[in-house]
């Protein structure tokens, strides 16, 4: 008996190409789960990018020191993360970092929990959440899809930031790639998110936050973690960091993972353990 079908759908959002996969359902159900969590990606992209005129980054940066704003939900937690990164990285990550090209200081903000608010303390709050952005939304789109219990799912967000479901059907996970292309090495991954940063792309656009300066110390970094959020911003920051400052981070993290590639070999840092190895060369 043959294995049950994979269903992929693709959307456009975030100026990149959205992909979810999923196995184990019917087609036409898993058009309707899929549609669901493209709305919503649709919703999180008109809150929280700052090329739209109308969202809520935008207007966060209309901020005066002392001014205070109430967020929507998705937009006060995808700041509290990004604020827990900062912390976790020493302040490699930092949705602000835009700011320095225009700031000789880093702007300096609060989220007012009980409020939902964030509160501008100085500066100009110029955010830009392009290095956690896309991995939040893979996260809220698995709610959703979790909703829709479609549990064996691969969402993927212009190849640079993927999460994992369950794997497919007699499956140890979804085969994923590493390199250039989505080539070797690949690994299966079940339940967790891998995000890759880089120069290739889009050149030296990565700031260090610290500096203002172009992160320039190496062409690319990967980063897994529990969640896409956090995977998105620690391979941020990994563009950033050195590899004494990479094992400092990840030292007490169990979940969290970073491998950079240097020359001929992959150098893997973090106490999470590797997907297993896939060399079938299927994608699936």
């Amino acid at each position: 008996m043959s294995e049950p079908p994979i269903h992929v759908f693709t959307h456009h959002a975030m100026a990149t190409f959205f992909q979810v996969r999923i196995a184990g359902e019917e087609q036409s159900y898993s058009a309707q789960a899929a549609r669901a969590a493209f709305d919503l990606l649709d919703r999180f992209e008109g809150l929280l990018s700052r090329f739209r005129e109308t969202s809520e980054i935008q207007a966060i940066a209309t901020l005066a020191p002392g001014e205070q704003m109430r967020l929507a939900e998705p937009v006060f937690r995808c700041l509290e993360i990004a604020q827990a990164m900062e912390a976790a990285t020493d302040g490699a990550f930092s949705v602000a970092a835009v700011a320095r090209r225009t700031q000789s200081e880093p702007p300096r903000w609060s989220l007012l929990g009980e409020e939902f608010a964030i509160r501008c303390d100085s500066g100009r709050l110029e955010f830009d959440l392009g290095a956690i952005g896309k991995g939040f939304a893979l996260d809220r789109m698995a709610q959703e899809l979790a909703d829709w219990d479609c549990l064996a799912f691969l969402l993927n967000a212009g190849g640079s930031s993927i999460l994992a479901g369950q794997p497919p059907p007699n499956a140890l996970g979804w085969s994923i790639g590493l390199g250039e292309d989505n080539a070797e090495p690949r690994y299966w991954l079940a339940e967790c998110s891998l995000s890759g940063s880089g120069t290739a792309v889009k050149g030296e656009h990565i700031l260090d936050p610290r500096t203002g300066q172009p992160a320039s110390r190496r062409p690319r970094a990967w980063a897994m973690a529990s969640t896409g959020a956090e995977s998105d911003a620690l391979s941020t920051a990994c563009m950033v960091l050195n590899e004494d400052e990479i094992a400092k981070c990840l030292a007490d993290r169990a979940d969290w993972l970073v491998l950079l590639q240097n020359q001929d070999h992959w150098q893997c840092y973090g106490n999470r353990a590797l997907p297993a190895f896939d060399n079938s060369k299927n994608d699936h």
